[in-house]
């Protein structure tokens, strides 16, 4: 039997395995897999090395044009795709949700249709998702559950070379899903079960193949409910501006980003809030030395009813990737977020993470978000294969103030008697590239709590997290 016969029989035996026990396995989107530092083609840029900051294309990884279809290829004007996923979760003495236990199947379906060219400058795209989550003892909640929704739905004027050579425009309207700078602040979600997605229109100059891109967007986030149509919550608006220049890539590219939240809550008991972010990524090679870099900055301001909103967060990382077959990379990364040291006084520091990621950037056991945190981490990961991905992660965590909480769990000690120490994790991570269309991603987390949670909960036990999962494509 030959290799190519081999590789197309355990792809087989895969998907029928996935489609009678409807259970599948998944690797996330080609795009936050690095390519090679750039080449001096014009539209072949670097991205960052860092793990999942970057972003998926503005079609979705797992779409493709129809072309792969047929055999004449007249129907590159349409896009398609279909990706399911399904992932066993195992969680153990799990502080996120009180201590206890519990294990679940998480089963998340998504479609794409999109049409361009054929009617330009009129192009439409539409994208819709079923969330569900099986055998859990715990409540449904609104980030694992949301079945038969549309997550995009929109119509874009597309004018390719408006402004110049590989420099297109559009103004798209209606619901969209997508990463914004190094998704910390802004992500189409990749991890959880449910996605974030946005009602409003979108003016983008350039694309991810152009020297500079400029992107400006207003957005209503739209409320997930569990088995009832989505909508925008009328309450709630994001406004942004972010730019991206490429000129000097592979060595250094800049990603200036401007934010505003605007929430006109309505209810005695809800809180009226403008929150202003405004910061600065950027990533590249140090030379030819075989380091790179990423950092991203990111100042708040604004106001609540009650107090002024003041506070920061940045993460810096350094990595080195050695010249071996297995493609190794080490790193040394450090996140920080402000947090609020008085609760009593009118000035709030606890940094507003927005619509950002979290799994991959703060710790797989998900205990952790861009949020009064103080958390140092050392990062490998190798290729020992074209097929086999690995990575490791050894992380620490501190608060930022004592007097804030443990945002996820909502543990807290306002007398700031506990300590700092929240506690240390390890992660670690597997992938492996079944064939073209089915992808294989298991992942254990151990965390270890500290001292600030056993004196403030009398807490001792370490949690632990495991899953297992397969996407299949199509």
């Amino acid at each position: 039997m030959t290799t190519r016969t081999q590789s197309a029989t355990v792809c087989r035996a895969a998907l029928l395995l996935m489609m009678m026990s409807h259970v599948a396995f998944a690797d996330e989107p080609a795009d936050q897999q690095p390519p090679p530092p750039a080449t001096s083609a014009p539209t072949s840029f670097a991205k960052s090395k860092s793990p999942a900051t970057n972003r998926i294309s503005d079609r979705p990884g797992y779409a493709k044009s129809f072309d792969r279809f047929t055999d004449d290829g007249d129907m590159s004007w349409l896009d398609f795709g279909i990706e399911q996923r399904t992932r066993f979760e195992l969680r153990h003495e799990f502080f996120g949700n009180n201590g206890e236990s519990d294990e679940r199947f998480m089963l998340r379906s998504r479609a794409y249709f999109g049409i361009r060219e054929v009617l330009d400058p009129l192009r439409f795209g539409f994208e819709f998702q079923d969330s569900r989550a099986l055998g859990s003892r715990d409540d449904e909640t609104a980030t694992d559950v949301n079945q038969t929704e549309l997550l995009q739905a929109f119509g874009e004027l597309y004018f390719k070379d408006a402004l110049g050579a590989d420099q297109p425009l559009s103004f798209r309207v209606g619901r969209m899903s997508f990463d914004a700078v190094d998704r910390r602040l802004f992500a189409r979600n990749r991890f959880r079960n449910t996605t974030n997605a946005f009602d409003g229109f979108r003016i983008r100059i350039g694309d991810e193949k152009s020297l500079w891109e400029l992107d400006v967007f207003a957005f209503q986030p739209v409320e997930r409910r569990q088995r009832h149509f989505d909508h925008g919550d009328d309450e709630r608006w994001i406004y942004g501006i972010n730019g991206f220049w490429r000129g000097w890539s592979p060595y250094i590219t800049l990603e200036p980003y401007y934010f505003i939240l605007d929430e006109d809550r309505k209810g005695y008991d809800r809180v009226d809030r403008e929150i202003h972010t405004l910061g600065l990524h950027g990533f590249g090679l140090i030379g030819e030395s075989g380091f790179d870099y990423d950092f991203n900055v990111a100042f708040q301001f604004g106001e609540t009813e009650f107090a002024n909103h003041r506070a920061f967060a940045m993460h810096g990382e350094v990595g080195y990737s050695w010249e071996h077959p297995w493609k190794p990379r080490a790193a040394f990364m450090i996140d920080y977020a402000s947090g609020d040291d008085d609760p009593n006084d009118a000035e709030d520091k606890r940094f507003d993470r927005l619509f950002g990621a979290a799994h991959t950037f703060y710790g797989h056991s998900d205990l952790f978000r861009w949020q009064n945190t103080i958390n140092p981490a050392l990062y490998l990961s190798l290729r020992p294969t074209k097929r086999l991905r690995l990575e490791g992660y050894y992380r620490t965590y501190w608060l930022a103030s004592d007097n804030d909480a443990w945002v996820v769990p909502g543990i807290s000690d306002t007398a700031g008697g506990s300590g700092d120490f929240v506690g240390q994790e390890f992660d670690l991570r597997a992938r492996y590239k079944l064939c073209d269309n089915a992808n294989l991603d298991m992942g254990y987390a151990y965390f270890m709590p500290g001292d600030f949670v056993q004196n403030a909960t009398d807490a001792t036990d370490d949690s632990d997290f495991f899953y297992v999962q397969m996407v299949w494509t199509f």
